[in-house]
């Protein structure tokens, strides 16, 4: 029997990559609805293949376009509440959670009341409101599993064992392209230049806080939800071949380890086929001719966004949600050339030494404050590049 799919973020690197997944299984996947931001043209070829019963689009000019482009297939769909419309309909088994940013938070939370399995690939749901997503899943008895690789890879090296066993948690990093730059040349650093990531293809917003290292803090967040353990749990070790995509120890002092090529797809599928192992094609790892693995310590001072995530968890409340939302800001503003790389953190810091921090925060109490936190920050970024 197909399993039924709802993805979020459908054109986005994730969403498109698990329709490969797909596209090799159907005969244990169907897409049931896709959702988009604006790209109609790519959401039309996966309504042509896939053929899903009804598509959002996010932007209301592009959902226009995409009604008369293409709404004689299928049910076309406009803004947050279709998403949520969507993702809860008791046809669909698996959400993929792929929207980027924000945005994503109240489709997935939704989705975890429905009590549906979701393939969590939107980290900021929950670095924002992980208190509110996991007493969802408690409340409906919802499945939720890890996309991120790293995630993924701690999942895994669990299996089997009992959490009062795990003593830490140790995410790897690759690094990102300025692991060995110079810190005195950041200031230089191009979006152009940010975007080429050495391992990994990613969407742009996700390669950019890779550079920064931020896309690890918010890991570090992430992690701390998924596994309930505090910040001294969870370390971070850079490792550029990112063939350990992370690994845990024990109390015994061993440590179990998930190694791959690096390739998101995996993870995807072992997302999408849990409990079981779905086999495909895919490159295997051949470990004599990786040759070596390389670890050391990440350097702070050159990413200050990782020691910013750190600060916001230990301060917890609402902090992630400010962290989050002036890195939304500032990644976009630094993509326009509106400000250079090391106003990143330089944002995010004025972000969080400026906008109140609600210690319990509700749902609306997540919403005001990410308001509050973007137009704080928008008010520190220039018109333009001029």
């Amino acid at each position: 029997m197909n399993s039924s799919l709802a993805i979020l973020g459908s054109t986005g690197s994730i969403g498109t990559q698990t329709l490969d997944v797909v596209r090799k299984h159907r005969d244990r996947f169907c897409v049931r609805s896709l959702t988009t931001n604006r790209n109609v043209d790519l959401l039309e070829r996966q309504i042509n293949e896939f053929e899903p019963e009804a598509v959002v689009i996010q932007n209301e000019q592009a959902a226009e376009e995409g009604s008369r482009r293409f709404g004689n297939q299928t049910t076309v769909l406009c803004g947050e509440d279709a998403c949520v419309d969507v993702v809860t309909k008791d046809e669909v088994d698996i959400v993929m959670s792929a929207m980027v940013g924000f945005a994503g938070l109240r489709p997935t939370i939704e989705a975890a009341r429905a009590g549906k399995q979701i393939a969590l690939a939107n980290k900021e749901t929950l670095v924002v409101a992980g208190h509110l997503i996991n007493k969802a899943i408690a409340e409906s008895k919802a499945t939720l599993l890890p996309v991120d690789s790293e995630h993924s890879a701690v999942f895994q090296s669990l299996v089997g064992e009992e959490i009062s066993s795990l003593t830490k948690i140790i995410l790897t990093a690759s690094g990102g392209p300025f692991r060995q730059k110079p810190i005195e040349e950041f200031d230089q650093i191009t979006p152009e230049r940010a975007l080429k990531h050495p391992n990994w293809e990613m969407g742009a917003k996700i390669t950019i806080d890779s550079a920064t290292m931020m896309n690890k803090g918010l890991e570090v967040i992430e992690a701390s939800r998924l596994f309930h353990l505090d910040a001294e749990k969870i370390t971070v070790v850079v490792h550029p071949e990112s063939i350990i995509h992370s690994m845990v120890l024990f109390t015994d002092g061993s440590i179990k380890a998930q190694l791959s090529l690096p390739d998101m797809r995996m993870p995807i599928r072992y997302a999408l086929g849990w409990p079981e192992r779905i086999a495909g094609e895919f490159e295997q790892l051949d470990l004599a001719a990786v040759g070596s693995l390389n670890f050391e310590k990440p350097d702070m001072s050159r990413f200050p966004c990782l020691g910013l995530a750190y600060e916001s968890l230990e301060r917890d409340g609402t902090a992630p949600t400010i962290l989050n939302a002036a890195n939304e800001i500032a990644v976009s503003a630094f993509l326009e050339k509106r400000i250079g790389f090391t106003d990143i953190p330089r944002l995010i810091t004025e972000g969080l030494e400026n906008i109140p921090i609600v210690d319990y925060p509700s749902l609306q109490d997540i919403f005001d404050t990410d308001k509050r936190t973007r137009e704080f920050v928008r008010s520190y970024v220039p018109e333009d590049s001029s």
